[in-house]
């Protein structure tokens, strides 16, 4: 609780042919080959542990575009690493509508919220052809005492999820629109610049309405802060690809030192 502007008004482009599947060679890599370990489950692990937990990640998938992970209320077996791609987690609210929680890319784990209950509390959804690492709980559960390592990484990153969780929660309750809408790129940027990426180039992989509902907001709020936001020079966009020409002016309004002006 973990987890870019003008986005494109046209249509998104569904993919007629399916990824293809995975090699031999793809099948066999380990998680000490990964280039997400540091972000992952096996970040700092000494060698002997990470091969511990390679025996336990014998499957990998790839999940096309628009499809899902798993669904609402489905049995809890498997935490999912992803390895590459991006995801979209949505609960049903009250009045049966989907409520996005939250967007994970490379190095994320899906399915934390399904430990306690044993089952999915969310539908995990895929934004872009991705692939996961499937991770069955019950070896992993196994494996933390032997591996006192993996067993601290996995505190950590449920601590960072509940943080994250309670992040979402003062965002859709306290704070305007200009404050949410700069949380929300500065965040895409860190995770990006983590993972060894353009931190202030990057494009989005979720469409307006999916951007709109994570943030509490309408499509038309969304539209307007994209504008605004290009009015006073801190972004720049292109399509889906977005450049913040102002990172540290986005990092003030997102902890509430600067107030975007009217135009």
């Amino acid at each position: 609780m973990p987890h870019t502007l003008l986005i494109d008004t046209e249509p998104s482009l569904s993919y007629a042919v399916p990824p293809p599947p995975l090699t031999l060679r793809q099948m066999r890599a380990t998680c000490t080959d990964c280039a997400m370990q540091q972000l992952c489950l096996p970040m700092g692990l000494e060698k002997a542990d990470k091969n511990l937990l390679d025996k336990i990640i014998r499957n990998r998938h790839r999940i096309c575009r628009d499809e899902s992970l798993y669904q609402i209320g489905d049995p809890f077996k498997n935490l999912y690493a992803v390895r590459f791609g991006h995801f979209k987690t949505y609960q049903i609210n009250a009045s049966g509508k989907q409520q996005i929680t939250g967007f994970q890319m490379a190095g994320d784990l899906l399915g934390l919220d399904a430990i306690g209950a044993s089952r999915y509390q969310n539908e995990a959804v895929a934004l872009e052809d991705s692939e996961v690492c499937e991770i069955p709980f019950a070896g992993l559960d196994t494996l933390f005492g032997h591996a006192p390592g993996l067993l601290h990484n996995f505190h950590k990153m449920m601590s960072q999820e509940i943080t994250r969780e309670q992040n979402v929660m003062l965002l859709l309750g306290t704070m305007r629109a200009e404050r949410r809408f700069a949380i929300f790129l500065d965040n895409l940027s860190s995770h990006y610049m983590r993972r060894g990426r353009c931190a202030n180039t990057f494009q989005l992989r979720m469409s307006r309405e999916d951007i709109g509902n994570y943030l509490g907001l309408t499509n038309e709020s969304i539209s307007r802060l994209f504008l605004r936001f290009k009015q006073h020079g801190w972004i720049k966009a292109d399509k889906r690809e977005v450049h913040l020409l102002e990172p540290d002016v986005l990092k003030a309004l997102a902890s509430g030192t600067k107030s975007c002006l009217p135009i």
